[in-house]
């Protein structure tokens, strides 16, 4: 692995495309998954991963791991997805991921920068492993459990502001998106940072205009520029990019916040990357294809 600043756009560009390639591939052979939002978040999680977080070599196995049971007296439970960021030194940052149906994206961008090994992927929703379709917090790159919406961006706060209290010099990212942030615990979340002055706290937003029931404009009209003014408006800095442009990615953790938590809102398409998705729309949440679109799927796959 080259150092983080030595990655190119153009390297950067490729790794997400190889992301989505690894996910369609997943979908394909599973029968449906979660490829939408691997479109709408593979420039992101590639740009974090090769460019913009500050962590150590990968503690976390490079295989699937058998799952050992819930944690008890004589079970200190599996190992924690949160190793494959490395060690949690003072310096270094931390990564929380709010939606665990993004998965299989953060699988297949864990194979891509080296942390975990291809064949893992062989082992995604098969029973006893920790290769979990919706992630849980024993899954490759998921420090926290992810299940419940919204609760992800409080524990990152929360964990921002103890590293503040200690002194440490690390900071928190988080990965959040639209449809959960119809919650409001994201707001009572985002007004605690801010009035703790949780300059530490980083999140990235992925609006990709979907969610389980549809499209977001069809169930509370939430959109991009929303969101931007009303981070904004509860006393966050805030910048809207486009989620798919690595150099906007890039710069916007440059942005001055001095005592205010960054929102860093993207603009994204669950087709990115593979147009015949459009086919599908509005229902991008959970994609499978008919036997009369395989053929062609597969000749795209064959080209990417």
């Amino acid at each position: 692995m080259k150092d983080k600043h030595q990655y190119t756009n153009e390297e950067i560009s490729r790794a997400a495309m190889n992301v989505r390639k690894r996910v369609l591939r997943i979908v394909l052979d599973g029968g449906g998954g979660y490829l939408g939002q691997t479109c709408s978040s593979a420039e992101i999680f590639m740009t974090l991963y090769l460019r913009l977080l500050n962590i150590g070599d990968s503690l976390g196995s490079p295989d699937a791991i058998i799952f050992p049971g819930a944690p008890g007296r004589n079970n200190k439970g599996p190992a924690k997805g949160g190793l494959y960021y490395g060690p949690c030194n003072s310096e270094y940052d931390r990564f929380f991921i709010s939606t665990p149906q993004y998965a299989t994206a953060v699988y297949s961008a864990l194979v891509e920068c080296g942390r975990l090994g291809a064949d893992a992927l062989k082992f995604i929703n098969v029973d006893g492993y920790n290769m979990e379709l919706i992630a849980a917090d024993h899954s490759p790159g998921f420090d926290n459990m992810a299940g419940s919406l919204s609760q992800t961006i409080s524990l990152a706060a929360g964990t921002a502001h103890a590293r503040k209290m200690k002194g440490e010099t690390g900071r928190v990212f988080v990965f959040i998106t639209d449809g959960e942030s119809q919650e409001g615990q994201t707001w009572e979340a985002i007004q605690t940072a801010v009035y703790k002055k949780l300059d530490n706290l980083i999140a990235f937003m992925d609006v990709n205009g979907q969610q389980c029931e549809g499209a977001t404009k069809d169930i509370l009209n939430l959109d991009a520029q929303m969101f931007l003014n009303r981070f904004k408006a509860f006393g966050a800095e805030a910048v809207l990019i486009d989620g798919h442009d690595i150099d906007a990615l890039t710069n916007a953790v440059s942005t001055p916040h001095s005592d205010k938590p960054l929102v860093i809102v993207c603009k994204t398409d669950c087709t990115t990357g593979i147009p015949m998705l459009e086919k599908k729309r509005p229902n991008l949440h959970f994609i499978a294809f008919g036997k009369d679109e395989l053929a062609e799927i597969e000749a795209f796959y064959a080209k990417m």
